[in-house]
């Protein structure tokens, strides 16, 4: 066991650096989504929100599943010892994310019009749209530099551009602020799509700068088949469930005006939920996300090398720590819901949106971790259907009872859906090791 002990070294120092810079991204964001929510308003900030499932959608499809696939393989090289230190991955990541980020751009700066009106069903999103489009070829870059780093389990400089992004990001935003003030220009969710322009920007540029981008001795090309074999599935999946989600996001809206909303209240309570409640009871969601990133590269490895024990043991941990630290989050957004809406945000009906999602805590942190294992297992098409599971149940709580019964029945969706997650993960893995044994069940990729 003594030879596994520099490896969870490493993960548990990976882990703390990316939560400690993770929590001051966090802090940061929590102030910046008061000073939107107090600048352009609720209804401003539920049509900024209304773009984030067509950023996420252009993500998936051009970075993220390249970031897992890079950080998989790179890990496994460093689990066989290779001498190539995995950086032919990460160039091949490189170009094929860049490829794909070329067409996506295309789409997005020529359909802008299109996406606003008939997909997000509001006009006022055209001009995000567009401005949304510059910040997906950084975003593609620094991405797939992060994953080349997550596989190497160094995590100081993906921590670094966190913080970086995010403090460029609120900058950005307040200088535009400000020169609005002072030229008495009209302010508009514009500019907070400006500052995720910026943050990228910034983060690409320290990520390109810090890199050492040495002579690659492995060929390109088996490392680009390679690579695209298993991110297509991935990117599949993530593109998948991104639609789901998308969709998600574009029915509350509109199922809301069927419960008796105007399009403004709609946006409104749209913008509460989006951008004030929910990245509250994210916050705590800090941990899991850093274990999660960590989580894959660490599985690939202990696969590589057929260690049974290890991929138990963070089975085991994942679920203690994320069920106590659930329950700790639940606890105090129960004590301090209303507090938040009220003093915080200056708003009473984000109190009770908190008081109410606070339930998901336990449920959304070991979704997250347990969904990351499968990934590290190879077990992403597990995974994608337990998360079109929970989008489907969330759905259907929207279209069949918002309408009726208005925005806290969206609620009790989510709550539904992050349970079915959670305990369909948790009982996948169970089944993975009852029934079959190491090396056989848990198969390194090629």
């Amino acid at each position: 066991m003594k030879q596994f002990r520099p490896a969870l070294g490493s993960f548990l120092t990976g882990t703390l650096l990316l939560t400690f810079t993770g929590l001051l991204s966090r802090i940061i964001g929590f102030f910046y989504r008061i000073f939107l929510s107090r600048t352009i308003g609720a209804e401003g900030l539920g049509i900024y929100q209304l773009i984030f499932p067509v950023l996420s959608l252009c993500i998936s499809l051009t970075s993220a599943g390249v970031q897992t696939s890079i950080s998989k393989y790179v890990a496994e090289e460093q689990g066989r010892k290779k001498q190539t230190n995995g950086i032919q991955f990460l160039y091949a990541g490189l170009l094929l994310s860049l490829l794909l980020t070329l067409f996506v751009c295309l789409i997005l700066l020529t359909n802008s019009d299109f996406i606003a009106t008939r997909i997000l069903g509001e006009k006022r999103c055209t001009e995000l749209v567009r401005i949304m489009a510059y910040s997906i070829p950084f975003s593609a870059i620094h991405s797939c530099i992060n994953g080349y780093y997550y596989g190497k389990k160094k995590t100081v400089l993906p921590s670094v551009t966190q913080l970086a992004e995010q403090l460029a990001r609120v900058g950005s935003v307040y200088v535009i602020y400000l020169v609005c003030q002072e030229k008495s220009l009209p302010l508009s969710p514009s500019i907070a799509v400006w500052g995720i322009v910026c943050g990228e920007i910034c983060s690409t540029l320290i990520s390109v700068t810090a890199t050492r981008f040495i002579r690659c001795s492995a060929p390109l090309l088996p490392a680009l088949k390679k690579l695209t074999r298993y991110c297509i599935p991935l990117t599949f999946n993530r593109v998948t469930l991104n639609l789901f989600g998308s969709m998600e996001a574009i029915l509350i809206p509109m199922q809301l005006q069927l419960f008796g909303y105007s399009n403004s209240d709609a946006l409104r309570v749209f913008g509460i939920l989006t951008g004030m409640a929910m990245p509250m009871i994210l916050f705590p969601n800090v941990l899991t996300s850093s274990v999660s990133i960590l989580l894959i590269p660490t599985i690939s490895e202990a696969q590589s090398a057929c260690n049974r024990k290890l991929i138990q043991r963070a089975i085991k941990k994942t679920v203690e720590y994320c069920l106590i630290l659930g329950l700790f989050s639940t606890l105090f957004f129960l004590l301090t819901g209303d507090f938040i809406g009220q003093k915080i945000f200056c708003n009473t009906l984000s109190g009770t949106f908190i008081k109410t999602l606070c339930w998901i805590c336990p449920f959304l942190n070991l979704a997250s971790t347990l969904n990351s294992i499968l990934h590290g297992l190879g077990r992403a098409t597990l995974a994608l259907f337990l998360n079109l599971g929970g989008c489907l149940i969330r759905i259907l709580f929207i279209f069949f009872l918002v309408p009726g019964f208005g925005i806290r029945c969206y609620l009790y969706g989510m709550l539904a859906s992050q349970l079915f997650v959670a305990a369909g993960s948790l009982i996948a893995l169970l089944c993975i090791y009852r029934h079959s044994s190491a090396c056989r069940t848990i198969t390194p990729a090629d």
